[in-house]
């Protein structure tokens, strides 16, 4: 029926993968930096400052060394229309949440199982090879967050010790490969990216999973 229609939606189904992609990790993200800049108490221009940094700072990357012209956000200004108003909504409700860091981290984590398969689409559509596609997943999906952590004085969610974060980028970019090598390219190669991407950083948010991490050990005495 038509009043069962929804614009926004209609129109994502219309858009390729890597696209589609996008314009959700954008949103999603933006919502990530809003709420990092409400804890920063910024001013709404610096909300909206984040919020895009956040936003469009991995898919920048990835477009810059993949050759792209224009940049993904240059081609579709809308994008910077979406995280404006993202951004407006955080400043007069981020009060709301009784736990903004929480939010954040699970917001974060829903961004980054959208944005690592965006990066593996858009790279794999424009056929470069597997080391390519795994770089440029764990690009899209890292860079703007790390971007938002530095500049905010916070400590990278990328980079925090005992949290899987980077890995979660690289399993799910490497399961898009490994599902597309075995014959089912396109969106379920991207709903595998996303699902475990989101399932290893849920992991390491709810029960800890984590790597083994370095451990220096006193030099050895001269025999």
């Amino acid at each position: 029926m038509a009043g069962d229609q929804h614009p926004v939606l209609d129109y994502l189904v219309t858009l390729p993968i890597g696209v589609a992609l996008d314009y959700v990790s954008v949103l999603v993200f933006a919502l990530t930096g809003a709420l990092v800049a409400s804890r920063n108490l910024l001013d709404l221009v610096g909300f909206i400052f984040i919020a895009a940094l956040t936003a469009v700072g991995g898919g920048t990357i990835r477009d810059l060394l993949l050759g792209r012209d224009p940049v993904f956000w240059v081609g579709r200004p809308d994008l910077i229309v979406m995280i404006a108003a993202a951004a407006v909504v955080v400043f007069f409700t981020a009060h709301l949440l009784e736990n903004r860091y929480r939010t954040l981290l699970w917001l974060d984590a829903a961004a980054l199982a959208v944005a690592v398969p965006a990066g593996v689409a858009v790279t794999m559509g424009l056929g470069h090879g597997p080391v390519i596609v795994l770089i440029m997943g764990v690009v899209t999906g890292s860079f703007g967050g790390l971007m938002r952590d530095v500049v905010c004085n916070e400590v990278p969610l990328v980079l925090k010790q005992g949290e899987l974060y980077l890995s979660c980028a690289f399993a799910g970019s490497a399961t898009a490969l490994g599902v597309t090598a075995l014959g089912a390219p396109g969106l379920p190669a991207m709903l595998a990216c996303g699902a475990v991407t989101f399932l290893l950083r849920a992991g390491s948010l709810h029960w800890g999973w984590k790597l083994p991490v370095y451990k220096p050990r006193p030099p050895r005495r001269p025999s």
